[in-house]
């Protein structure tokens, strides 16, 4: 096993640690992602929900994404930082942003999500499987 994945916002005061591999790394061009992030995609790494130990009390948000799926955002109360993402739905899966890591160098785009809704501007990994919405479960 690899060294744990480690990060959180900018002030620190939300906190995580995953000892577990992602199992997938992605970038998300979805409108939400969009507004989200303040740019053109979010990028994240999804892991197993058991896999993580979590430190800080982060500000919960919900939003029904273009696809239908409820997301709960994390962010952090004082600083804004966004760190992580849970779908009620889907418990097993917990996701961080690329960005809130400690070596954010660790982060390797395999796949872009919501090609469909990128901006013209917004250049991704070319490398990187593209997928008009989401890919096919399983």
């Amino acid at each position: 096993m690899s060294r744990p994945f480690t990060g959180g916002c900018a002030c620190g005061a939300v906190r995580y640690e995953v000892s577990g591999e992602p199992i997938a790394m992605l970038d998300c061009q979805c409108r939400q992602c969009q507004r989200e992030s303040g740019t053109g995609h979010a990028s994240h790494l999804t892991f197993a929900h058991a896999t993580v130990k979590l430190e800080g009390q982060p500000t919960l948000w919900e939003a029904t994404g273009d696809g239908g799926t409820v997301k709960r955002r994390a962010f952090c109360p004082t600083c804004g930082s966004p760190v992580y993402m849970t779908f009620p739905a889907a418990p097993d899966y917990f996701v961080i942003r690329a960005a809130s890591l400690d070596e954010p160098e660790r982060y390797q785009p395999q796949m872009v999500t919501w090609a469909d809704a990128a901006q013209p501007w917004d250049h991704v990994s070319p490398a990187a499987t593209k997928f008009a919405r989401m890919p096919p479960a399983g």
